[in-house]
């Protein structure tokens, strides 16, 4: 993953040709690789074939459901998920999110708000990332004895990193 968010690789599933223009316009705009599905099956495909740092999708598709999508997604996968859905009733939040995805906005919806969101999605997957990074790297130094000079080190490292990228660790 790049430590760029604006150079992420996103994935969007919708079955409207409108919102999949939109969306894919404005996140190239933006400077992020966009890759575009219509259907649940074809979103496995890229999403196993492209790896995307973050997936956008409309729960309300045809053939598998946006619902399996995420089951999908998460037998193999942690990328972000943010639903993008008309479906607006608690209950389909809940499932949703209880299924696995990260963040869910309703259409109608503001681009403004979509485009936040998917920020702070993989702002939040990037600082994972950092800390599993940071663990590897403390259990490695303890384990070689290093008491303090390489942990630093990694440490003014992956905090210098992380600033650089708007995030704190």
């Amino acid at each position: 993953m790049s430590t760029d968010v604006s150079a992420a690789r996103v994935l969007v599933v919708d079955d409207e040709p409108q919102i999949l223009r939109a969306l894919g316009a404005n996140l190239k705009a933006r400077g992020y690789t966009v890759d575009l599905a219509a259907t649940g099956e074809d979103a496995l495909v890229h999403a196993s074939d492209h790896a995307p740092d973050l997936v956008v999708l409309d729960l309300g598709l045809p053939g598998m459901s946006g619902i399996e999508v995420i089951e999908g997604l998460r037998g193999w996968t942690q990328v972000p998920i943010v639903v993008l859905s008309a479906r607006d009733a608690e209950r389909d939040k809940i499932d949703a999110l209880d299924a696995g995805a990260d963040d869910y906005v309703t259409k109608p919806f503001g681009m403004g708000e979509l485009l936040a969101r998917i920020r702070a999605a993989l702002r939040r997957d990037l600082v994972g990332v950092g800390l599993i990074v940071l663990a590897v790297l403390t259990v490695g130094a303890l384990l070689a004895g290093e008491r303090s000079g390489l942990l630093d080190y990694w440490r003014r490292a992956l905090v210098t990193a992380f600033g650089a990228c708007g995030n704190g660790l």
